[in-house]
């Protein structure tokens, strides 16, 4: 990982309401970025760019709710502040969720429709080795009841993708990107890999 300038720490925001807060908190302020926990709106205050990690989508979507980040979220996404979605991250920051509960929110972020626990449940978690374009070498996913994009916009570049178990099996894409807006369904954090973070600070910068 390449750490920024010491002259510049630009100011990210994770959502510290459920999921791997710390593991990303670590990655980032490894890369020289100034880390702020988002509990309440008030956190957000100086905010360059976003982090949402890993949890549960619809407990995580309550809890936005109920903590009041929610409208900061979408005043973020309307301001286009470059954002990074792992796993539940990915569903919340999608345009369209296709099996989530009805009072469900998702904030439109990035042009991707995307289905949550699409390779079953806890027991069916798994690792892969991954070719993410953009990237250079591969890799280390850690999936765990990890969502996939069943539709990608015109806009939108598939970076990675998995074979999806089945009885037909199919190339589903698990690391997508639109403009500010990054978007994984593993856990990048669990393996200490910081390139999509990287990703995410040089888009603050203004690549």
């Amino acid at each position: 990982m390449s750490p920024l300038s010491p002259l510049r720490r630009p100011r990210v925001g994770i959502v510290a309401l459920q999921g791997d807060v710390r593991e990303h908190q670590a990655i980032l302020e490894s890369l020289g970025a100034e880390v702020a926990l988002l509990r309440m709106p008030a956190d957000v205050k100086g905010v360059e760019a976003l982090v949402l990690p890993g949890g549960e989508s619809t407990t995580m979507s309550l809890l936005l709710q109920s903590s009041g980040l929610d409208e900061e979220l979408a005043r973020m996404v309307d301001d286009r502040l470059p954002m990074l979605g792992t796993c539940a991250g990915m569903i919340l920051l999608a345009r369209e969720v296709l099996d989530g509960r009805p009072d469900q929110r998702c904030f439109g972020a990035i042009d991707v429709s995307v289905r949550r626990n699409a390779f079953g449940r806890q027991l069916d978690s798994f690792e892969a080795e991954l070719s993410v374009r953009h990237m250079g070498a591969p890799m280390h996913a850690v999936f765990i009841r990890a969502p996939v994009v069943e539709r990608a916009g015109p806009g939108v570049d598939v970076m990675a993708t998995v074979d999806l178990p089945g009885d037909v099996a199919r190339s589903v894409p698990v690391v997508c990107m639109e403009g500010h807006v990054i978007v994984a369904s593993f856990h990048p954090e669990l393996a200490a890999d910081g390139r999509l973070h990287e990703l995410l600070l040089s888009k603050v910068e203004g690549d």
